[in-house]
């Protein structure tokens, strides 16, 4: 088992997503791990019972399905310890609570993840954290933000849907300097193109809904942890009494085995998507990272070893009262997107993006923005589906 891991540590990336997690050694040559469906776990004998004194205990502690994919969690995050739970919100929300106490002052990014900065709003300030939204951009400077109580820096990057890179070696090293927690949500990029921890984060979070489940079906969310912080985490998630189910689990390393062709095909298709629109009239401007053109392009180069499927753009718009229509018309043309939340699914979506929650990070003024998650459909049907939405939106 040990010439294998050190095998998969200095393997390939599509290697390693193939192989871990689980060795079909353990499982009688089996490739995949069995299903283990459980919530009572009997003990041998009182004095075990008493002191739980075996690998597993109850069914919300873990079981041979979902330790499986904690593994490879760890494995490709580079991480202490991963918890299971059941949404990407969740993985966002049950740090917050692990390191956060009434009297705390947290720094969140404003260009966060919606339903993040709703907890945030509603549920921590009612606990007694007070809230602080930050720019994206600010780097270094978040010193200037910092309290004596300051204990956690949520970061996102790039942000949702305006795609803002953020400077998470800089931002780390502040916060390690005042003895704060630095949490990222780095669903986007996937431990495939970003290790979190590898740049001075405490916590990666992913929301598994998206490209490691990759077929639209399951919801389930993972956050890792350095050696610092795992111990913390893990209780509070025992605490709180979350997991995350047996057959997601299963479905979730099941989608990971393909995650990385998948990723390959989204980042290709998806550029050669952003940087057609780029040249088109009807488009005030292009928000995807990899493009040379967007503002903070040189720390998506610097750090990331790719794109995912999911970029935004401006559709022009002359006048404020156009950028509802506009933007309802191109997406009722489409044919090919469907109009839903959520992306890393195998199939093409597009949402027309509400900004009004930002504080500092505005949304843009050219006109609506429209989300697109770029999927595995052909290339030349993708720009077909687009050249019908913004011929819709034209004649608006």
């Amino acid at each position: 088992m040990k010439d294998r891991d050190s095998l998969l540590q200095n393997a390939g990336i599509n290697t390693r997503l193939t192989h871990v997690g689980n060795d079909p050694a353990d499982y009688f040559g089996f490739v995949n791990p069995p299903v283990v469906h459980a919530s009572t776990v009997l003990f041998p004998n009182a004095r075990t019972m008493e002191t739980r004194s075996q690998k597993y205990t109850y069914g919300t502690r873990g079981t041979p399905t979902t330790d499986a994919l904690c593994e490879a969690i760890n494995a490709l995050e580079g991480s202490a310890g991963t918890i299971l739970v059941p949404t990407g919100l969740a993985a966002v929300t049950v740090p917050l609570l692990a390191f956060l106490s009434s009297g705390d002052h947290v720094l969140i990014v404003d260009s966060v993840y919606t339903p993040t900065r709703h907890f945030c709003d509603t549920m921590l300030t009612r606990l007694g954290v007070e809230v602080e939204y930050y720019d994206p951009a600010i780097g270094a400077d978040i010193e200037q933000l910092f309290k004596p109580n300051t204990k956690l820096v949520h970061t996102e990057a790039p942000g949702s849907n305006t795609f803002e890179m953020q400077d998470i070696p800089a931002i780390a090293a502040i916060a390690h300097k005042h003895g704060a927690v630095v949490a990222m949500d780095n669903t986007w990029a996937t431990p495939v193109y970003f290790r979190p921890l590898d740049f001075g984060a405490d916590i990666s979070i992913h929301a598994a809904t998206k490209y490691p489940s990759g077929h639209s079906d399951i919801l389930m969310g993972t956050v890792s942890a350095n050696a610092k912080y795992w111990e913390q985490l893990k209780e509070a998630n025992i605490t709180l009494g979350i997991c995350g189910a047996p057959d997601d689990a299963y479905q979730i390393l099941r989608g990971l085995r393909t995650m990385g062709v998948r990723l390959e095909r989204h980042y290709e298709s998806a550029l050669t998507i952003a940087k057609w629109l780029e040249g088109r009239e009807e488009i005030a401007s292009v928000l995807h990272p990899a493009l040379p053109s967007f503002p903070s392009h040189e720390l998506w180069k610097r750090d990331f070893k790719g794109a995912s499927g999911i970029f935004s753009f401006v559709l022009a718009a002359d006048a404020p009262e156009k950028f509802k229509p506009k933007a309802h018309a191109f997406l009722d043309a489409l044919q090919i997107f469907g109009l839903g939340y959520s992306w890393g699914g195998f199939e093409s979506l597009a949402v027309h993006v509400n900004l009004n929650d930002r504080r500092i990070r505005k949304a843009p003024q050219e006109g609506p923005v429209i989300r697109l998650q770029v999927g595995l459909e052909d290339v030349a049907d993708i720009k077909a589906d687009i050249e019908r939405g913004l011929a819709a939106a034209n004649a608006v």
